[in-house]
């Protein structure tokens, strides 16, 4: 999961793991190109070969400049993506937009971006270059303060691109010094007597970074001389076949993978066989993972671990950017091991157990999400959410739609409660499409679905998904089911501004033991509509008592999701009552569960009550600030208070009141300063009241 802000500023780069050796001239060339004040051209590709440095010196350039872009410089990699059209959904995620719209990816981001002066850096574009290149057409001419940073294998092709063909690393001094530093592990010390051997070897290498680095960890069990004479050999033939894959590419190219499949040759049998294997993970894996599903036939699991240890020190496997106990693979890397699990026969059925792996992780999940673990499970999701991505696509591409079908209701469950609504909706729509049996799954599957088209503010949608629930649920004969389902219908209602209606269906529910799973989520949902509805119908009262029953059912439960809304709830109608210190501590309490979960839209909502709370407390300038923080966070779900005209009038009853109190220009530094606050930042301030 990516942070919103890097040392305090908004954005998403990684931290350097490693030293950056060389490249001086390309960074020069890199500094003045994307330095808003000097460079003209907005699209800067970097464009090399595989294993040549391209990732790591976008990084190491955008690092540079980070100052030159106030709204942050954001990472977005694309190499997890295994279909077209993703490339947006993939920016959108980055940035972590909280969108709730329907409409376009590329139009929710140029909205959320209009003003702003940020630098979005693609990552791996090659095998989805159409999508990169429509991106840039849509949000360049409209984004006057962005910048696109590209790293592939090839130039996207467009009017004004600036191109930066990245060559190897010269032989003589940049590619020996990356030998050395990366050989100094190994005990290597690099002086007159070796430098003669170590060039050779690099030249051999063609200078490409990737395969110097896989060379020089070798010393740790062959000597320079050894390792010269190693590189030297012909390949196995088998290895050649593999290497023709590329057949007619660039010489360098060849070079690389020749480097690799000799890096593999001195990898031990069960060595290659799970480097083989792992390369059908996305984004990353921790042990656990590789375990259950590269084990078998001769890997035993119990051996997993040591063999990943020793591919890390021969830096086949890289520990992962930003979490010490994951894993990941470098694209050429991957690319390799997967031609080599298709030579084995194996790639079906290592895919099948990684798709069974993260089906059985989103049914325990979601099993476990109405507890004292949703915490656990949203992070976990946010942190799986590519693999869950790649195995929700295999099971969709399998003839067996069922388990489609039961992949779709909990891995959509899950991404509809952790921000995820497209991938949400993309999935549920072709499982259900099908026309699945009836059952259980079923019911789930369309729940979740018109769950997503409510917080999509998609009400017609919606309507016509709360009529299939229901009647799935009633079909079931399931009495938590049919409860379920009363909340997209109730929701609808509400949303729709039939508040009468709404309550009449809202309040009908039976009281049934909450359940720990998904469902029982669903039966607190309903509780927390219920007083929504009657918040929004101007009766505080009667929200409050359902919302204090939902605040005490969740604290029962464990759960975070349902009692943040219901905190915010009992806010509003402390508010109400006058009662501002309550109203304060308690719009507090809702902000801070809602950042539990990353619950973007959540978290605007209890930011619009705190602020009421403060203004009515009599602290305008800190009120003026609230404000601001809670517009920049509003923006990120591209639904400002959702759209609600009550909530709408609301905020500005509130804004007219500050600027009552401490007068226009006041207000207006005040809530710049908050608009500008880092997301991270501003919800601190807000929650901690520093």
């Amino acid at each position: 999961m990516s942070d919103k802000t890097t040392a305090g500023r908004p954005g998403n780069l990684p931290p350097e793991t490693r030293s950056f050796v060389g490249r001086r001239n390309e960074l020069g060339w890199l500094d003045e190109e994307l330095d808003p004040g000097v460079g003209i051209d907005r699209l800067v590709s970097l464009v090399g070969v595989g294993g040549v440095g391209k990732t790591r010196l976008a990084l190491r350039a955008a690092g540079r400049v980070r100052d030159a872009y106030p709204d942050g410089v954001w990472l977005v990699e694309l190499s997890p993506l295994h279909t077209a059209g993703l490339v947006g959904l993939a920016v959108v995620e980055a940035l972590r937009l909280a969108d709730q719209s329907t409409g376009p990816v590329t139009e929710v981001v140029a909205e959320w971006a209009k003003g702003k002066r940020l630098l979005l850096v693609l990552d791996s574009c090659e095998h989805v270059l159409a999508d990169c290149v429509a991106l840039a057409e849509a949000l360049l001419p409209v984004l006057p303060g962005l910048r696109i940073l590209v790293t592939s294998r090839e130039q996207l092709g467009l009017p004004g691109e600036r191109v930066l063909c990245l060559d190897p690393l010269p032989v003589a001094d940049d590619a020996v010094a990356l030998f050395a530093d990366r050989a100094a592990d190994t005990g290597f010390t690099l002086d007159d007597t070796n430098r003669g051997t170590v060039e050779a070897v690099c030249r051999r290498l063609d200078g490409i970074p990737l395969a110097i680095e896989l060379a020089a960890v070798r010393l740790a069990e062959l000597s320079l001389a050894q390792l010269h004479g190693r590189l030297g050999e012909r390949l196995p033939s088998r290895l050649d076949l593999l290497a023709a894959r590329e057949g007619e590419g660039p010489p360098r190219h060849q070079t690389l993978r020749t480097a690799i499949g000799w890096s593999h040759e001195l990898c031990a049998p069960l060595e290659r066989l799970l480097w083989a294997r792992l390369s059908v993970f996305a984004g990353g894996f921790c042990v656990s993972a590789a375990e259950e599903v590269c084990a078998g036939g001769p890997l035993p699991a119990g051996r997993i671990a040591g063999l990943l240890a020793r591919l890390v020190e021969q830096s086949i496997v890289r520990r992962h950017r930003s979490d010490p106990v994951r894993y990941r693979l470098l694209d050429t890397v991957r690319e390799f091991g997967a031609d080599w699990l298709r030579a084995l026969g194996e790639e079906h059925a290592v895919r099948l157990r990684h798709r069974d792996h993260y089906r059985r992780l989103a049914r325990e999940g979601c099993a476990e999400w109405n507890t004292g673990r949703q915490v656990a499970w949203c992070e976990r999701t946010l942190t799986e959410h590519a693999n869950l991505r790649a195995a929700m696509d295999c099971a969709l591409t399998e003839p067996d739609g069922r388990v489609a079908l039961e992949m779709a209701a909990d891995v959509g469950f899950l991404w509809r409660h952790c921000g995820y609504l497209r991938d949400a909706q993309h999935c549920l729509d072709q499982a259900l499409a099908t026309d699945p049996v009836p059952g259980p799954d079923r019911t789930r599957a369309l729940w979740t679905r018109g769950a997503v088209a409510l917080l999509q503010g998609d009400l017609e949608v919606a309507a016509d998904w709360a009529v299939r629930c229901a009647d799935a649920a009633r079909e079931q004969g399931d009495p938590v089911a049919v409860v379920a389902a009363v909340y997209v219908t109730g929701g609808q209602l509400a949303l729709s501004g039939k508040l009468s209606e709404a309550i009449d269906v809202l309040s009908a529910t039976p009281r049934l033991p909450i359940r720990p799973d998904g469902l029982g989520a669903a039966q607190l949902q309903v509780r927390v509509a219920l007083a929504f509805t009657h918040m929004l119908r101007g009766d505080h009262e009667r929200a409050r008592v359902v919302a204090e029953e939902v605040r005490e059912a969740s604290v029962a439960c464990g759960e975070s999701w349902a009692g943040a809304f219901a905190d915010g709830i009992v806010a509003q109608a402390d508010l109400a009552r006058g009662d501002i210190g309550a109203a304060v501590g308690n719009a507090r309490t809702a902000l801070a569960g809602h950042g539990l979960l990353h619950n973007t839209v959540g978290a605007a909502m209890a930011l619009d009550i705190l602020a009421a709370g403060v203004v009515a407390a009599g602290d305008g300038h800190r009120a003026a600030r609230l404000l601001g923080i809670g517009e920049s966070v509003w923006a990120l779900t591209g639904r400002a208070q959702m759209d609600s005209p009550d909530l709408i009038a609301a905020r500005r009853h509130h804004e007219v009141r500050v600027r009552e109190e401490i007068g226009d220009a006041a207000y207006e530094k005040a809530y710049g300063e908050g608009r500008t606050m880092p997301y991270g930042e501003g919800l601190d301030y807000a929650a901690h009241g520093r």
